[in-house]
């Protein structure tokens, strides 16, 4: 009977700690090609990516797309962040709305990148008093559309 156990709570373990390296191999290869496509927007080192609604579109320079993810640091410190990171990388601000909500909208090149930041709250922020962030990055690029209506004849 306590070998059963054993071998089930061995099964247990191990199912549990392979879905969690399937996500942690999800996030480094989904960071690698985010950080390969965008080299020139910066994100911060904690940034987590939600893997559903994130879309990247095109190839190069005209690159299009989504990223939705969720940072420990809280809409202030992730302000700070692009506030100083995106302007040294050649990103210009053009827009920005600071509340409790923040958006920042940044152009380099013909390209636009919208940042939207909203506070996530944790269980665990709400003990120590910590309010991580929800990060949404939409990026677009005046070449990804080129054919403005395929269907006419």
């Amino acid at each position: 009977m306590k070998t059963k156990n054993l071998c089930a709570a061995l099964l247990v373990l191990v199912i549990f700690s392979g879905c969690a390296l399937i996500t942690d191999e999800y996030q480094v290869n989904q960071k690698k090609a985010i950080a390969f496509l965008l080299e020139d927007l910066p994100m911060p080192d904690d940034i987590e990516i939600i893997k559903a609604p994130t879309f990247l579109l095109g190839t190069g320079e005209a690159i299009s797309g989504r990223i939705i993810s969720k940072s420990g640091y809280s809409p202030a410190e992730n302000l700070i962040f692009y506030g100083n990171e995106a302007s040294s990388t050649g990103w210009t601000l053009e827009s920005s709305k600071v509340g409790e909500e923040v958006t920042l909208v940044f152009s380099k090149s013909g390209r636009f990148a919208t940042i939207y930041i909203t506070p996530r709250n944790t269980i665990s922020g709400f003990f120590v008093g910590d309010i991580g962030s929800n990060i949404d990055i939409t990026i677009v690029h005046p070449d990804a559309v080129g054919i403005q209506n395929p269907y006419s004849p």
